[in-house]
């Protein structure tokens, strides 16, 4: 007789072997949220989902307090993909809340959760695993439902740099500075005559 499926997934956790990072991370300026942001992939890319109409800091701190009040150490995509969605929303809501938005972020974390599942049995390691090329990374993390890749704003500071855009303090972004066109007169030359 086959096994129901939530033994199914709770067999799944005690035998999968998730990849940690070993990366040292200082985006939440909270050392137990970068320690998890370090070695948690899907820590990561929570955070990424998370840093939306936040700041960024705020953002990337959610991962830590989610895992937190799960009791966890870490997350795992099958416990939180398999959520009590009302239950799951209310979690985030809890004071403080994880986002400015917690009923629709949980909404989202769930989502990229049960994808993650799907389609990387939910090791969010092997979303990057195997990537030869920025543009083929750029692809699979664009296939991730709430995909932080679809904004304009990006947590890359490689990113943000190479497109001119700056962040000020707290993760907002900032227009670049405006620099005189050669074409145009210079506030002390003399305008032309007619």
């Amino acid at each position: 007789m086959p096994a129901d499926p939530a033994h199914r997934r709770a067999s799944r956790a005690r035998t999968r072997h998730h990849r940690p990072m070993d990366v040292t991370l200082h985006l939440a300026q909270d050392p137990d949220a970068d320690e998890l942001l370090g070695r948690s992939p899907l820590a990561a890319l929570v955070g990424m989902l998370l840093d939306q109409q936040v700041p960024m800091e705020w953002a990337f701190k959610g991962p830590r307090t989610i895992a937190d009040r799960l009791g966890a150490t870490d997350l795992d995509a099958h416990d939180i993909a398999a959520r009590d969605p009302e239950a799951f929303a209310a979690l985030l809501s809890e004071k403080p809340a994880v986002h400015r938005y917690p009923g629709s972020m949980a909404k989202r974390v769930q989502q990229l959760c049960q994808y993650l599942v799907e389609h990387y049995d939910g090791d969010a390691s092997r979303v990057w695993e195997g990537v030869g090329t920025g543009s083929e990374l750029l692809e699979r993390l664009q296939e991730l439902p709430g995909s932080a890749s679809r904004r304009p704003r990006s947590s890359s500071p490689s990113s943000a740099s190479s497109s001119g855009s700056h962040r000020r303090a707290g993760g907002r972004p900032q227009a670049p500075t405006a620099s005189p066109s050669p074409t145009a007169p210079s506030p002390t030359s003399p305008a032309p005559s007619p």
